[in-house]
């Protein structure tokens, strides 16, 4: 592709601009892949490297080390004990003394069990006291591979701070060559409210982020290699086991039974994706053209009443979803109050088909939505109206722009490059967005061709709606949602790279300064 000078593209008409700034944003998104891996391979190097050099490090550090730093390699926090380093040392013993422990009473057990997670299932077995049978609950699948993830993670958290110590105990030896004094406990301890008070406000919030978001996401990816469903739960019927990459075979296969007019699971899922992806299209920028239009006119000279308008449009966001959803759901229902007021009106005679028909749904979600969206976008979009500068628009009349020029060359391009981001999470937010979609329509009308994939799946389902579905019902297939959440992670991942890299106020941060 031909690249222009800013002068070439100057010279260059409006349809000559647009075409070119498509083919520009076309061709950017498989250089944005192409470079997101290039980035993933060089990180992976760059992660070897640093791994040979600690490596190389913790080697030196042993061997030029004084007998208290070889003891500590073994013993941690010996090294800042024998050195009057109490608080430093204290805390090093008594994380290993914690380690060891759960490794030796339970940690080693699950960790044990992890590789075919579990060996005996639930029993009938004959209770003599009783006399009946009765269900012996013996290895549990579900909570092997939870501790054994946990252990893991407990296993590198020791690790780092084995490193750590080993660290501490390298730059004691320093500190004393160089005839400095050693920091007190008391010294650590006025540290961790002074220069390192951002590590004491970061630390909780990092073992909530590593507990509650990244142990659960590692899970999740696991259980894609399990066949955990409603009848392998792990404990009261049956364990589940590995099974490789069986499950995404599973999401990936175009076999299906077309004699009976079933797609596979591939075109399902590809399916499902586009809707997706158009519905997070149309769903974002009605919004936010809209919303900013609203917020023009509101803003507008001569409008009275403007708080008055501005509250009526805050109400609408103060009314929880589930109320205003419903309700509106069931209005544009067959049965519902609208159609009945046309039908009794005489302008139809068969209600319309909002929520039976493929595109009638879809198009009428998209326009509910915009109902929905426009409040929040017009509070967002009228504060950063009030900060674009009178001048530009002053100088614009005089050079004899008209109201859609000054649209085109002033606002919009000060509403993209502020709102850039905003948009692109936007957009990712839109393609997770379960209430609107299951509270209007949940996920119908029913997609007959799509029935032999998991869960009931609807023309208007989106991949999250129909991952809800996947986990719901009697099959429960745990499995093959966690397969459906790493594409969506996958598919996000890539858009988010791409687009943001592409976005005028990350590449051009100072243009509007």
């Amino acid at each position: 592709m031909k690249r222009y000078s800013d002068m070439e593209y100057l010279r260059l008409s409006k349809w000559n601009k647009f075409v070119y700034k498509l083919v520009s944003f076309l061709v950017s998104i498989p250089l944005g892949i192409g470079h997101f891996f290039v980035k993933i391979w060089k990180g992976i190097k760059e992660f070897g490297g640093k791994v040979v050099a600690e490596c190389k490090d913790i080697w030196t550090t042993f061997v030029t080390g004084d007998w208290k730093t070889k003891l500590s390699f073994l013993v941690m926090g010996f090294g800042n004990l024998a050195h009057g380093q109490i608080l430093r040392g204290v805390m090093f013993l008594l994380f290993e003394v914690v380690f060891i422990f759960y490794m030796v009473t339970t940690g080693g057990y699950w960790l044990s069990k992890l590789d075919n997670l579990g060996d005996k299932g639930p029993e009938s077995v004959y209770n003599a006291v009783l006399d009946t049978n009765t269900t012996v609950f013996n290895d549990n699948s579900f909570k092997i591979l939870l501790y054994g993830v946990l252990t893991i993670f407990f296993i590198i958290a020791f690790i780092y701070t084995w490193r750590a110590n080993v660290k501490q105990n390298k730059l004691i030896n320093q500190i004393l060559k160089s005839g400095k004094k050693l920091k007190s406990g008391k010294d650590d301890l006025k540290s961790l409210v002074d220069d390192q008070f951002h590590k004491t406000l970061l630390a909780l919030p990092m073992v909530g982020i590593l507990v509650f978001t990244v142990m659960p996401i590692v899970f999740m990816v696991l259980v894609a290699f399990t066949n955990y469903d409603g009848s392998h739960n792990g404990y009261s019927n049956a364990l589940f086991t590995w099974v490789g990459l069986k499950n995404f075979g599973t999401m990936f296969s175009w076999t299906a039974n077309t004699s009976a007019g079933l797609q596979s699971y591939s075109a399902t899922f590809g399916e499902i994706l586009t809707w997706t992806l158009i519905w997070a299209f149309f769903a974002t920028f009605t919004n936010y053209f809209l919303g900013m239009c609203v917020a023009m006119m509101i803003n507008k000279k001569g409008i009275h009443l403007k708080k008055m308008w501005r509250t009526i449009l805050v109400m609408t966001v103060a009314i929880p979803q589930f109320i205003s959803l419903m309700y509106v759901s069931k209005m544009f229902a067959q049965n519902g109050l609208l159609n009945q007021m046309l039908m009794n009106h005489g302008w139809i005679k068969q209600p319309l088909p909002f929520w039976t028909d493929a595109t009638w749904a879809r198009i009428t979600v998209i326009i509910i939505n915009i109902w929905v969206g426009i409040p929040y976008l017009m509070l967002i979009t009228t504060g950063i109206l009030m900060n674009i500068p009178a001048d530009l628009y002053e100088s614009a009349k005089i050079d004899g722009a008209n109201a859609w020029q000054q649209y085109r060359k002033i606002t919009l391009p000060y509403m993209l490059f502020i709102t850039g981001p905003y948009l692109l999470t936007s957009f990712t937010g839109n393609m997770n967005n379960f209430n609107v979609i299951y509270l209007l329509t949940g996920g119908a009308p029913t997609n007959a061709a799509a029935s032999g994939a998991a869960g009931s799946v609807g023309y208007t389902d989106l991949l999250i709606t129909w991952l809800f579905k996947i986990t719901t019902g009697g099959e429960s297939l745990y499995y093959l949602a966690s397969v459906v959440g790493i594409m969506v992670f996958v598919v996000v991942a890539l858009i988010s790279l791409v687009v943001y890299n592409v976005l005028p106020s990350i590449k051009n941060e100072e243009d509007f300064q």
